[in-house]
């Protein structure tokens, strides 16, 4: 199944070293989500949590990318939603196709996982607004096993557009699969110090629920054919981070004078 004739081929190479950049960049949201699940974990068993989640990622990566002829076979309609004409400016997709708004099995993917994101996100936020004690019940409420089943199902989603667009940028699938191995190693680096900053920062913890709301919506967005391109949402996402950066540094300073 694997084909390693490629190791002479120098455009090979450019595109494993493009994928897994690219791989990196699309795990952001995914570090971001393991992180504030983890959070909700024993202290101890919090390292653990992120090794097993991002394991789990690069296993449903490379079992999605060993079955990529059906992952690409998602893309055909199941079936179709009409659209009346005034919302077809919106829904571009409907006015190519005669007011009909086809929804793939990948759309359905999308959809239920935009839709779980919001639902998680906004329920942390719930929780983060309620009382310490109730807070501290709710966390306890969190087992290792149900972390890592949340973990699981989203991890789905987000492999998804991650295999689709390694299928289209490598013509090997050992390229695909090294891609997404070194993409996670280097995850499973960055994920510990990314996770403890989130978790001791909570403004920042709140800053990454709101990407998770954001990454949701474009999820949703996707699945109807109305595609947010994502460089807008990683600017959106890197210009919020670095205001909230700028605050972090003034707020230690002003505590460092007093």
């Amino acid at each position: 199944m694997f084909d390693f004739s490629w190791f002479s081929q120098p455009d090979a190479w450019a595109a494993l070293l493009t994928l897994t950049l690219l791989e990196i960049v699309l795990g952001i949201d995914n570090i971001v989500f393991i992180s504030i699940l983890v959070d909700r974990l024993p202290p101890e068993q919090r390292p653990k949590g992120r090794t097993f989640g991002l394991g789990l990622a690069m296993i449903t990566r490379l079992c999605l990318l060993a079955t990529i002829s059906w992952i690409m076979s998602l893309k055909a309609v199941l079936f179709s939603i009409p659209i009346h004409p005034l919302f077809w400016n919106t829904f571009p997709y409907a006015a190519e196709h005669q007011g009909q708004l086809g929804i793939s099995g990948k759309g359905l993917i999308l959809l239920a996982g935009g839709f779980f994101l919001i639902w998680k996100a906004t329920k942390e936020i719930h929780h983060k607004l309620e009382d310490h004690e109730e807070s501290m019940i709710n966390s306890k409420a969190a087992t290792f096993g149900a972390i890592l089943v949340q973990i699981a199902i989203i991890d789905i989603v987000f492999s998804l557009d991650s295999v689709i667009t390694a299928a289209g940028m490598a013509d090997h699938l050992s390229v695909m699969a090294l891609a997404v191995v070194i993409s996670v190693g280097v995850m499973m680096f960055a994920a510990r110090p990314i996770g403890d900053f989130v978790s001791k920062h909570p403004s920042v913890k709140m800053l990454a629920l709101a990407f998770l709301i954001l990454i949701g919506t474009a999820l949703i967005a996707e699945g109807f054919h109305f595609e947010i391109p994502k460089g807008y949402i990683y600017f959106a996402m890197a210009f919020s981070l670095g205001v909230e950066m700028l605050n972090l540094k003034i707020r230690a300073r002003e505590l460092a004078r007093h």
